[in-house]
C-alpha cells in the first residue's frame, strides 16, 4: 500500500466533471479519480475548513463513528475493475477491525473529517497512476522531448506516454485518463 494525500481536485469537461488527485510523499506517481459534485463539494469543504450550521452526511458519519467510539484507521484505494475504482474504510469497533466497502470519494471525505491516512493498492497504482512532473521541469523536458522526438521514431507506446504528459501537463485531465486507459490496454495486451 502507498500513503497518499489529497494533492487537488480540478473541474473539467466543461465543469461536468471533478477530478480528485491523490499523490504519494514516497512515490513520482499520482492516482486521478473521477467523483461526483456532492462529493467534491464536500471535500473542497474539509480541505478549506469551510463551516457549515448543519452537519453534512460525511459529518454525519463521523459524528455517528465518534459516539460509537469507533476509530477510522485508514481509508484504502483497494481496486480497479473495469475502469472503476472501489475503496474501504478499515474500522476498529471493539478491539475488532472490521472492513466496509465504500466509494473512493466517500471513504476519502470521511478520511479528511477523521484525520486518518489514505492508501492505494500498489496494483492499483500500477494500472492508473499518472506521474505528473514538477512545473519547473514541465518546460525543459519538453525541450528535450522536442528534440528527441525528430531524431528518432517512437512506438505508439511511448507516443501514447508522451500525450499523456503533454494533457497532463496542460491540465486536460479527461484526456489524461483517457489516454492512461489505452496506455493499461496497450501493456496488457504485450
Amino acid at each position: 500500500m502507498i500513503k497518499v494525500e489529497v494533492a487537488n481536485t480540478f473541474l473539467v469537461n466543461m465543469g461536468k466533471e471533478f477530478i480528485i488527485l491523490l499523490r504519494g510523499a514516497d512515490d513520482d506517481r499520482s492516482l486521478p479519480i473521477s467523483i461526483g459534485q456532492l462529493e467534491a463539494q464536500s471535500i473542497a469543504i474539509q480541505l478549506n475548513q469551510i463551516p457549515f450550521p448543519r452537519p453534512l452526511t460525511h459529518d454525519l458519519f463521523k459524528n455517528v463513528l465518534k459516539k460509537l467510539d469507533c476509530k477510522l484507521v485508514r481509508t484504502e484505494i483497494c481496486a480497479l475493475v473495469d475502469e472503476t475504482f472501489y475503496a474501504r474504510l478499515v474500522l476498529q469497533f471493539n478491539n475488532k477491525l472490521l472492513e466496509i466497502d465504500s466509494r473512493p470519494s466517500d471513504a476519502i471525505a470521511i478520511a479528511l473529517r477523521l484525520s486518518s491516512p489514505i492508501y492505494v493498492d500498489e496494483d492499483v497504482m500500477d494500472k492508473a497512476g499518472v506521474v505528473i512532473p514538477d512545473e519547473s521541469s514541465i518546460e525543459e523536458d519538453t525541450k528535450d522531448e522536442d528534440t528527441k522526438a525528430e531524431e528518432i521514431e517512437l512506438t505508439p507506446l511511448e507516443a501514447h506516454k508522451r500525450q499523456l504528459k503533454k494533457a497532463i501537463n496542460e491540465e486536460r485531465y479527461e484526456d489524461a485518463a483517457k489516454i492512461r486507459d489505452e496506455i493499461a490496454k496497450m501493456t496488457k495486451s504485450n
